[in-house]
């Protein structure tokens, strides 16, 4: 006699309300913000908009590769890898200090007091205050500002790149040192180690593939960074790229964009490697 088999209860997702709640939740915010920032993608299909689009593009053909030329770009591309490499550097030089100091793993007090003493609380929460500040304003402000106080060139994108990455870069290291495995830094502060050597013999090895990737991630943003900083006149493939613009000229701006995919292209490749090298 055949054995009646139950039919199997129809699928469903469980989560399904939450899914439609949050989403209903996202359009109500995005929907009134794109109102507010008066968002239309529309307009770039207008008659109008075409129009110019087109007649600008069609100076890009043929792209300018007279040996003059190259040449600027040549040193404009160098340019922008010197002021990405040193602005990223002294990043580190800013951020690395603050970071050690703020960094609550390796506060003597609180490990042999169990809290943290009132001065080292308020020593370290100044310091995120002024990480906070450095982050809180775009590179290309900053480099707005030096452009007013140095004059126009590269000094100004290497401080504007110096300042808002050592923020950045200062943040994400306090996280990396307190989300690391705490418990050799520890050991190291119980037998009387040095908070220098508790760090580099506790913290650091376990963190640096970390702060590798981070910090060579921030250098590939400073890279384009320092492109968008030369249109205000902080030096680079920026300000080469605007000064043809402003000349209409689509045959230099389409030899820099070209120029700078394949910075950009080499710039990952580089960091493919070193994020291989420290792994």
């Amino acid at each position: 006699m055949a054995t009646l088999v139950p039919p199997a209860p129809p699928l469903h997702d469980p989560a399904w309300r939450a899914r439609v709640g949050w989403t209903l939740a996202a359009l109500a915010v995005l929907v009134p913000a794109g109102w507010l920032a008066e968002f239309n993608p529309f307009a770039l299909w207008g008659d109008a908009s075409l129009r110019a689009t087109w007649q600008f593009l069609a100076t890009f053909y043929p792209p300018r590769l007279d040996a003059p030329f190259l040449r600027d770009v040549a040193v404009a591309t160098w340019q922008t890898i010197a002021i990405a490499t040193v602005g990223t550097t002294l990043a580190v030089l800013i951020a690395l200090p603050l970071a050690l100091v703020a960094n609550r793993t390796l506060s003597i007090s609180a490990f042999a007091g169990g809290r943290m003493c009132a001065l080292c609380a308020t020593l370290r929460t100044g310091i995120r205050w002024v990480l906070i500040l450095l982050r809180s304003i775009p590179e290309i402000v900053w480099a707005l500002l030096f452009v007013r106080a140095v004059g126009l060139g590269d000094t100004a994108g290497v401080m504007a790149i110096a300042l808002t990455y050592g923020g950045m870069l200062g943040k994400v290291y306090i996280e990396i040192f307190e989300s690391s495995e705490a418990q050799g830094t520890r050991a190291l502060l119980a037998n009387g180690a040095s908070r220098t050597l508790a760090f580099a013999y506790g913290t650091l090895p376990t963190c640096l593939p970390e702060l590798v990737s981070y910090t060579i991630y921030r250098w590939e943003c400073a890279i384009r960074a320092s492109v968008v900083m030369g249109f205000v006149g902080a030096g680079g493939l920026g300000q080469l790229m605007e000064l043809s613009m402003k000349m209409l000229a689509g045959g230099e701006v389409v030899t820099v964009l070209v120029v700078f995919v394949a910075l950009v292209w080499l710039a990952d490749t580089v960091s493919a490697f070193l994020r291989r090298w420290a792994a």
